[in-house]
């Protein structure tokens, strides 16, 4: 039996996956193709998610990695892993839509989470989640981050970001100590 986990590779990404990196991640946040996963933003924000610059950063960043997630040789998820002194955020993390409600996700969290404290010492992850995401932050809630009702703003007006199709959008930091 097949599980999540069956012949995944994690590796840090490189300068040559950069296309392929911007293509996954779009495809799980942005336009109809998204709609066929649940992480879809489609509904709040339109334009990009990313771009080959924002990716390569991560890439390229000292303190930085882009884990990748590889399947039968071809690239089917990613995050960000970002070492900050006693944490690590993490972020950019999309999975190819084809392949959401598997059971993937919790398997890369997991992965990242361990290479984390493994990696950098790290005794908690943050991340920063779109607070209208309700069924996104309760899937971090089941596997142990906690929101700490700490906002940030919305870039509103850097395209960069996406179009927002709402006024109230905003970034809440969830928490997790790391074992």
């Amino acid at each position: 039996m097949e599980t999540a986990a069956t012949a995944l590779t994690f590796r840090h990404a490189t300068d040559a996956d950069v296309d392929e990196l911007v293509a996954l991640i779009e495809s799980a946040y942005r336009g109809d193709d998204s709609r066929a996963g649940w992480t879809t933003e489609a509904d709040i924000l339109e334009g990009q998610r990313t771009d080959p610059e924002g990716v390569l950063a991560v890439v390229k960043s000292p303190d930085s990695r882009l884990l990748t997630v590889e399947k039968d040789g071809r690239i089917v998820a990613c995050c960000q892993l970002e070492h900050q002194g006693e944490h690590a955020y993490f972020g950019m993390f999309a999975v190819s839509p084809r392949l959401q409600g598997a059971g993937l996700g919790k398997v890369i969290i997991a992965e990242a989470e361990r290479q984390a404290r493994e990696t950098w010492g790290a005794r908690e992850m943050q991340m920063t989640v779109i607070s209208v995401r309700e069924d996104l932050i309760a899937w971090y809630e089941r596997r142990g981050y906690r929101r700490t009702g700490r906002m940030t703003p919305f870039p509103y007006g850097d395209e960069r970001f996406g179009v927002p199709q709402r006024d109230d959008l905003q970034f809440e930091l969830l928490v997790k100590e790391l074992d």
